[in-house]
């Protein structure tokens, strides 16, 4: 790992960050994308990133929200539930858990997905997995006492 990646870790790893980086990161990241038609995605320089588009729970309407994902072998992803490391479960969360049936954007092209809520020992085995890729995580999961929610992403 090199200096600047371990930097980056740090960073995201503080409470400030957690602050500022839910109200910055996605506004830019929506914006460039929409400029760009889905080629670049800004956050995506520090981990692999993703649109996702899924119908809103309540509203109904779609809902597009850059996320941080671990694509795996297979050509499956796995999306965490992090908020940063904020109290409560990210609004796409529940969206995803009303509504499996989505689209991500991933490299310019649109994927559909059908999403699912990890849980027990495939659960811990992606946990592991998730941690291994972005430690940060684990600061994350230590500030909430909620289980962060993990979803593998499979193309439909």
């Amino acid at each position: 790992m090199s200096a600047a990646e371990r930097m980056v870790q740090k960073v995201s790893s503080t409470r400030f960050f957690a602050k500022v980086a839910p109200y910055v990161i996605p506004a830019v990241d929506r914006a460039v994308h929409r400029l760009t038609r889905g080629k670049v995605l800004p956050s995506a320089q520090m981990l692999p990133g993703v649109i996702l588009t899924v119908t809103g729970a309540k509203s109904g309407e779609p809902r597009r929200t850059p996320l941080a994902c671990m694509p795996e072998v297979g050509g499956t992803f796995v999306l965490v539930g992090s908020n940063f490391g904020r109290q409560g479960h990210p609004a796409w969360t529940v969206n995803l858990l009303a509504n499996p049936e989505a689209e991500i954007s991933w490299k310019g092209r649109d994927i559909p997905v059908r999403a699912r809520l990890l849980e027990g020992a495939e659960r811990e085995e992606a946990w592991a997995a998730v941690l291994a890729f972005w430690p940060p995580y684990a600061t994350y999961q230590s500030r909430v006492e909620r289980r962060i929610r993990l979803f593998r992403l499979h193309s439909r």
